[in-house]
């Protein structure tokens, strides 16, 4: 297996804006740090998301991956379909296995979370 060692500065990231992302509300930015065929390991997400105020990631399963969310900044809900729990910066979230969940931006700045897709097969 080939070594890798990639660095990404973030003004060369591919950016793009998602209206209603997963049928959520408002505007979520995603900004890959880097796409799937640069990863060995089966990943189908390494980004950073910004969470717009008053926006959400709508509630969505999680079948065969994991979902890794790091909050950097902001603050919100997560709804995993039987609760809202308020998350903050430096909380870690890991959802997978058929779960699901929501995030939602109820702070007054924009929610930053690195987000990693890691596939089981």
């Amino acid at each position: 297996m080939k070594k890798q060692t990639l660095l990404r500065k973030r003004h060369e990231m591919k950016s793009e804006v998602r209206e209603n992302m997963r049928g959520g509300t408002g505007k979520v930015t995603v900004r890959h740090m880097f796409v799937p065929d640069e990863i060995i390991a089966k990943t189908r997400l390494c980004a950073q998301l910004t969470v717009h105020v008053g926006a959400s990631i709508g509630i969505h399963k999680h079948e065969n991956e994991d979902e890794l969310f790091v909050i950097l900044s902001g603050s919100g809900l997560l709804d995993d379909g039987n609760q809202k729990i308020p998350i903050a910066a430096g909380d870690s979230i890991l959802t997978g296995n058929g779960a699901e969940h929501s995030v939602i931006n109820t702070g007054n700045i924009d929610m930053e979370i690195v987000a990693v897709i890691m596939s089981y097969t």
